[in-house]
């Protein structure tokens, strides 16, 4: 029989002479596979499914127009595509579009956004929709405004627009915000001021018209008195409101307040939103109703992205280098840093736990090995006594030992797969597939921590004195 013979039918009597210590090595191994094997595997599919999760809720980056002179006109078609191709670039992205438009129901102002109604479904799944998605002479309105007016799906509502209100550019409202949300709220203010000077015209004229009737009851001419009241009544609502006579509504041939004119396209209620956000204080209709009310057709003022880039800021950069787009690209916070912070707490989490599991690994491969040689004691003496080296006796420890890892780590590996597919499963309702990179490093990792483990069980071993052996036997 060879040496090499020799040597592994010697390693393998020693194994088998003591399964009990044997089965102890490869359990501690085992479940230290297992475990890191599964750590290593949700924290490698986490994140992505972490990604896609925070991605349900909601956009993490929003494309606006640059300039002023652009706001107007809002984004092309074709600058849509160009942006959305840059971002699908670096990965896959979902989007959807909107233009706003400041709209009047019941002479009040509200914020009407020109919608694709597939768009916005696919991007916000985290929207709840009491009824249908805005489709042709149907809008959706949100929970705030339906409470406000008392709609119900099914309602008719009548919605008025008129240019006046609409003579800053809700564009920009929307670049100084992360997301439509505040977008909306701005061009909500800019309509709640149009209101207000509206009102204040109104008043005005009110209060003139007491005075002609003053006049009249007098005994002043009627037809003078009411002619010079009425342009007095003009020049004060004017100056009130802040518009020129050019700028205002006219009515035979004089300017007039329709703050309380309720006309307008009459439109259905299809659904009611309510995301508890600021979407539940606008209108969604479709680009073409909203094309068709204003009698404009024009660019949209926000793209939303939902982009599945790791790299999300250097996206942002990209698209905004290019000077040529005339629009700005900008992440919106609260999602990007909520993924940011949950994927970094379960790396944390990660290393923690795997640092403390491979000590409790070397701890219980060290003990069974320090053990095995405690056992092995007068028969590693009787050996040195008859010739063998110390480093002859040190490598079979060693060989030992990673033999006891790399079982543990084979078993331990397969059942880790299996806990972190159920985990997966169970948590994220998505499956994993397997990674043969990963679970080779696994296996050699085993093995290599348990010949770790026995280093010090085996220098001992090597510093027996054969004398000492042989005279207590």
């Amino acid at each position: 029989m060879t040496n090499t013979g020799m040597f592994f039918r010697m390693l393998f009597s020693a194994v088998f002479r003591r399964r009990s210590r044997a089965m102890m090595a490869v359990l501690a191994s085992l479940v230290g596979a297992a475990t890191l094997f599964c750590l290593a595997m949700i924290c490698i599919a986490v994140p992505q499914q972490m990604n896609e999760e925070m991605r349900a809720y909601g956009a993490n980056l929003i494309v606006t127009p640059t300039e002023s002179t652009g706001d107007k006109a809002g984004i092309d078609e074709s600058m849509v595509q160009h942006t959305t191709e840059m971002v699908k670039a670096k990965g896959s992205a979902k989007y959807a579009t909107y233009r706003y438009e400041n709209v009047r129901v019941n002479a009040s102002p509200y914020v009407m956004a020109g919608v694709d109604a597939a768009q916005v479904k696919n991007l916000n799944h985290h929207w709840v929709v009491d009824g249908k998605w805005p489709s042709s002479g149907k809008v959706l309105v949100g929970r705030d405004i339906a409470d406000a007016i008392g709609l119900k799906v099914g309602s008719a509502i009548t919605i008025g627009y008129r240019a006046s209100d609409n003579a800053s550019s809700t564009g920009t409202s929307a670049s100084s915000n992360e997301g439509t949300g505040s977008a909306n709220d701005e061009t909500s203010s800019s309509s709640s001021q149009n209101s207000s000077n509206d009102m204040q015209g109104m008043d005005m004229s009110g209060d003139m018209a007491g005075m002609d009737m003053s006049g009249d009851m007098a005994g002043m001419d009627m037809s003078g008195s009411s002619s010079s009241d009425q342009s007095s009544s003009s020049q004060t609502s004017n100056g009130q409101s802040g518009q020129s006579p050019s700028d205002q509504p006219t009515q035979d041939g004089r300017v007039s307040s329709d703050i309380m004119d309720t006309s307008g396209t009459e439109f259905r209620v299809a659904g009611i939103v309510d995301t508890g956000g600021s979407e539940d204080s606008i209108i969604y209709a479709t680009n073409a109703d909203v094309n068709k009310l204003t009698g404009v057709t024009r660019g949209v003022d926000v793209i939303e992205y939902s982009a599945g880039t790791s790299d999300l800021a250097g996206l942002v950069s990209s698209i905004n280098e290019m000077t040529s787009m005339h629009v700005k690209a900008q992440q919106v916070t609260k999602i990007t840093a909520s993924d940011t912070r949950i994927i970094t707490m379960l790396q944390t989490l990660f290393w923690v736990v795997s640092l403390v599991v491979l000590v409790l690994t070397l701890v219980g491969v060290g003990t069974t090995i320090s053990s095995i040689v405690s056992q092995r004691r007068n028969e590693i003496g009787l050996r040195k006594a008859l010739g063998a080296s110390s480093r002859a006796i040190g490598i079979e420890f060693y060989i030992e030992s990673a033999f006891y890892g790399l079982i543990g780590g084979l078993i331990g590996t397969a059942i880790g797969y299996g806990l972190a597919s159920w985990l997966c499963v169970a948590v994220f309702e998505r499956s994993i597939g397997f990674n043969w990179w990963l679970a080779l490093i696994s296996v050699v990792f085993s093995a290599l921590v348990a010949v770790v483990a026995s280093i010090l069980p085996v220098h001992r071993a090597t510093r027996i004195d054969p004398a000492v052996v042989l005279r207590e036997e």
